[in-house]
């Protein structure tokens, strides 16, 4: 049966009266209660990102509020998001651990104005919590984890990964208004990650403390699935783009890396053959005097090689700060948007078709028993099975509805970001006209210096003179 039936069939049950009437017997109370009551399921290493299938409860005070206005659309520019808070993940020096070592970050808020000290792990554990709190939202994935030979280059990297990662959250409007983020930035107690499970244990998901859960369809655009479509899309394009603009950014940050080492070995090579004190052969002294000065020319020019070389490499560090983690960081963005894309979709909206699945087979059953006669006892069963799985469903219509609530509400948020492009550019720009009107200046210091290398005909210094044809001499 399709599912496009089975949907028909299950609201038609909806409208008809059901086959027992009058008061439910204890079974089907039972079903219906069993519905209704939230679970919280646990496996190994932490909580399930998927929360169980439970109805909406009224919060408490002080939980998620409606918003006056539209609660649908986000009046959020760039720079308030920005100004929600400013999250820095260093290193600590020293590698804490008996046996095994391992690597650990200070982390400061500026808006909690907190301190603390975090473990890779402890990350691991708020990931799953705010995945288990709010699976319908973008929630940036972390860095791999490797256990053995961690390098020095790699553990910086997964340093950037974490920071850009904690500042995304930090900014997101319903993450940055919840406890679990304060918790996890301003806690300096001996275990945090136990804080954030009991966290996760005692509260359920977004969708049973928001007051909209169940009237989320009614904000909803008649063309949300169209709009989902074409925002799906475009943001798949972007981040094609984006990823290729990063690469090559990669990579012009490596060229100047590289030629700044080869500008400072350039300098150095010059010094040795300025300090080379290797005695001159007999036929050759005629021309010492030359020789000597030549050196002593060649030995000062390393002076300016150095401070291009450092030139060079702070405009690859500013490009790579400013330009190549930003790139990195709408990255992570976008890719957590594709990310809650495919929770969606495998999620549940796959869990509501195999619901409705599950109640056309029961109908089936139904007809079935009706038809053989059976006794009353087991047509009470099966009709508490069916009232049961009619509540499941009717959940899950509920979260699909409030999951393309949230969706909409994260497109907002990815096109919110979108002007931080024009902020990448416009760093990129001005990294480069700051980096070679610097190199310029230093390469215009140097040019008359090497006047003192070219000697004229009577032992007299003479300016130097392009040559005509290749490297003919004149």
């Amino acid at each position: 049966m399709g599912d496009s039936k089975i949907q028909k069939e299950y609201l038609a049950s909806q409208r008809r009266p059901r086959l027992l009437q009058g008061r439910p017997s204890g079974a089907t109370q039972k079903g219906m209660s069993a519905a209704l009551i939230p679970q919280t399921h646990v496996h190994r290493g932490g909580y399930s990102p998927v929360p169980p299938v439970s109805e909406p409860r009224a919060p408490d005070a002080g939980q998620m509020q409606v918003p006056p206005g539209n609660p649908l659309l986000l009046s959020l520019t760039l720079q308030e998001l920005l100004a929600r808070d400013a999250v820095q993940v260093e290193l600590v020096p020293e590698k804490k651990g008996l046996f095994l070592k391992h690597v650990e970050y200070e982390v400061s808020s500026q808006r909690f104005k907190s301190c603390v000290y975090r473990r890779y792990n402890d990350f691991v554990v708020f990931h799953e919590t705010l995945l288990h709190k709010f699976p319908y939202r973008m929630v940036p994935a972390l860095p791999p984890k490797r256990m053995l030979g961690a390098d020095r280059e790699f553990i910086e990297a997964r340093r950037r990964a974490l920071k850009r990662f904690i500042n995304l959250v930090a900014r997101h409007p319903p993450f940055s208004e919840d406890t679990i983020l304060k918790l996890f930035l301003s806690f300096s107690g001996p275990d945090v990650q136990n804080k954030l499970k009991e966290s996760a244990q005692c509260l359920g998901d977004e969708f049973m403390n928001c007051r909209l859960a169940a009237r989320a369809k009614d904000f909803l655009p008649a063309d949300i699935q169209t709009q989902f479509a074409m925002s799906r899309e475009l943001i798949r394009n972007i981040y094609n783009s984006f990823h290729k603009l990063r690469d090559r950014a990669e990579r012009m940050v490596s060229r100047a890396i590289d030629n700044a080492a080869d500008l400072l070995i350039f300098g150095k090579e010059l010094s040795a053959l300025g300090s080379d004190t290797t005695p001159l052969p007999s036929w050759a002294s005629l021309n010492s005097s030359t020789w000597g000065s030549l050196k002593q020319a060649l030995k000062g020019l390393s002076v300016e090689f150095a401070l291009l070389a450092d030139k060079a490499a702070q405009q690859g560090k500013q490009e790579e700060n400013d330009v190549v983690e930003k790139l990195n960081l709408f990255l992570d963005l976008l890719q957590s948007y594709k990310d809650l894309c495919e929770r969606h979709e495998k999620g549940v909206l796959h869990k509501h078709q195999r619901a409705l699945h599950k109640y056309s087979l029961m109908k089936r059953q139904m007809v079935s028993a009706a038809v053989q006669s059976r006794e009353p006892e087991s047509m009470e069963q099966l009709e508490s099975r069916i009232v049961q799985q009619e509540n499941v469903i009717q959940t899950m219509e509920l979260r699909s509805h409030f999951s393309l609530y949230c969706l909409h509400q994260e497109t907002q948020l990815v096109h919110v970001y979108l002007p931080l492009t024009s902020h990448i550019l416009g760093a990129f720009v001005n990294s480069q006209i700051q980096g070679h009107k610097e190199m310029s200046k230093v390469w215009n210091d140097l040019q008359p210096k090497l006047r003192c290398l070219f000697v004229g005909p009577h032992g007299a210094p003479a300016p130097p003179r392009p040559p005509q044809d290749g490297l003919s001499a004149h």
